[in-house]
């Protein structure tokens, strides 16, 4: 796993504090009234073995493929329009759009049953070119590839070392009993 360049979010997009060591937005940004957040994943992370058309083995060098969920919301309502999207190295693809609740209202449980729109591909072509146009104008496009890959391989590198740390003590602690013992 070789490192990426480190890379700066682009303008006017920031890191989330503290999202890399968890799971919620890794990026924020205001556009007008409305605050944008973006969550991300590997694909591999969420369809596993889906490694593409190699040997099958996802060596973690070649990132190609993201999965983002992106939130637009506005003072004073109560849910956000929901994007989940494909994001490659020259393209941004839109596979829903639905109305959630904020992602910040911790208290709310969304209702598995409630309708959640149309299949985002049923859509007229122009009404989908407008779900595009409208996220691309508040930043969300290929551009954001190149930190999030970063952003990626960097969570992911922290977690294996917080794993490899969390298994040593606990294997040398079981030492330590069975000597005690």
């Amino acid at each position: 796993m070789n490192p990426p360049p480190k890379i700066n979010p682009p303008s006017p997009f920031t890191v989330v504090q503290g999202s890399l060591d968890g799971n919620g937005p890794a990026l924020k940004r205001t556009f007008g009234d409305e605050e944008i957040t973006i969550s991300v994943m590997r694909l591999a992370n969420i369809v596993p073995g889906d490694g593409g058309e190699d040997d099958g083995v996802d060596d973690g060098d070649d990132i190609n493929q993201l999965f983002l969920h992106v939130d637009v919301s506005k003072p004073g309502e109560e849910e956000s329009l929901h994007f989940l999207c494909g994001l490659y190295p020259d393209a941004l693809g839109i596979h829903s759009v639905s109305m959630r609740p904020k992602p910040d209202a911790a208290s709310s449980v969304e209702d598995a049953s409630s309708y959640t729109g149309p299949v985002f591909e049923d859509l007229d072509e122009k009404i989908r070119d407008a779900f595009h146009n409208y996220i691309e104008e508040r930043g969300v496009g290929d551009s954001l590839f190149p930190f999030l890959r970063a952003w990626l391989y960097v969570k992911d590198h922290r977690n294996l070392m917080r794993w490899f740390k969390s298994v040593g003590t606990f294997i040398n602690e079981n030492k330590t009993a069975v000597k005690d013992s």
